[in-house]
């Protein structure tokens, strides 16, 4: 594994065709929207579909959902007693010998979400709890135009449980999807954090290349298949590790020009230039 080269940032448009790409719980699941009309996608939702695509690249992944979970383990706590390296600095006999710094180093090598993202370990009955501070951030996601929020009345179609107490087969809810938005998702990668948790440039070109394929096993009946793709994808790979170019400044530079109502990726004309800044790969996948 050899170290970072460099400070990384990176910035991915996705569209959103009839599908939800973020429901929110405390609104009906219905699309996440900002006060301006804006789609929104949460960065933990982001995060969850890198670590799945981590899995799907044969990675080692401490969060897992329960219906993706490949190791048998039920929850993080299980997950984390299997590791027999962590399980025998947790346990030894002396207080005093348990390294929170050793148990953070351990964590990192095992699952490359925690030595990507970090994560906290306290668990209930363990005399020591640690965090770890990683190195890849996400902003959440943030549609360039307005979105437009269409509704469903569907009914089910068969009873849940017998007797009165129970629904009826036509009892009414309602479904949410967004026609049609581009979402635009930034990140970037800390050198110096990387190169506490041990992220290395084998770990970025994996990062590189789940978010090429964000997407890939992600259907869902709020998400048919095909209905949200990576559009472009910009990666600034860095020389130093604090690069004159800010991740503001980079963001900043795009000038994105849409049309009046665009309903394709292509209605969006988006350019981006930044003197003194390396320049990007530019990966376009439509």
């Amino acid at each position: 594994m050899s170290e970072l080269k460099g400070k990384i940032d990176f910035t991915l448009f996705v569209s959103v065709r009839n599908a939800n790409p973020n429901g929110d719980p405390l609104n009906g699941n219905r699309p996440r929207i900002d006060l301006d009309g804006y789609g929104e996608i949460s960065d933990v939702c982001i995060k969850r579909k890198i670590r799945n695509r981590f899995q799907d690249l044969g990675q080692r992944v401490f969060v897992q959902p329960d219906d993706r979970a490949d190791d048998g383990a039920g929850s993080l706590k299980e997950r984390a007693d299997k590791c027999e390296r962590l399980r025998a600095e947790l346990t030894k006999k002396k207080k005093e010998e348990r390294s929170r710094e050793v148990c953070a180093r351990i964590a990192c090598e095992e699952w490359i979400d925690v030595r990507s993202f970090g994560q906290v370990f306290a668990f209930k009955g363990e005399d020591v709890s640690f965090g770890v501070r990683g190195p890849v951030s996400v902003h959440q996601a943030v549609s360039l135009s307005p979105v437009d929020i269409i509704s469903m009345q569907i009914t089910k179609s068969v009873n849940s449980e017998a007797g009165k107490e129970s629904k009826a087969s036509d009892t009414m809810g309602l479904k949410h999807r967004i026609g049609f938005a581009v979402y635009k998702i930034m990140g970037s990668v800390n050198v110096q954090l990387a190169e506490k948790t041990g992220f290395s440039q084998e770990d970025a070109a994996l990062l590189k290349e789940a978010l090429q394929t964000l997407f890939e096993n992600d259907a869902s009946s709020a998400r048919p298949d095909g209905s949200m793709e990576v559009c472009r994808l910009y990666w600034w790979q860095h020389e130093e590790k604090t690069p004159a170019a800010s991740s503001g400044r980079i963001q900043r530079a795009f000038t994105i020009a849409a049309a009046e109502q665009p309903k394709h990726f292509d209605d969006y004309r988006i350019t981006w230039n930044l003197e003194g800044c390396v320049e990007p790969e530019v990966f376009d996948f439509l």
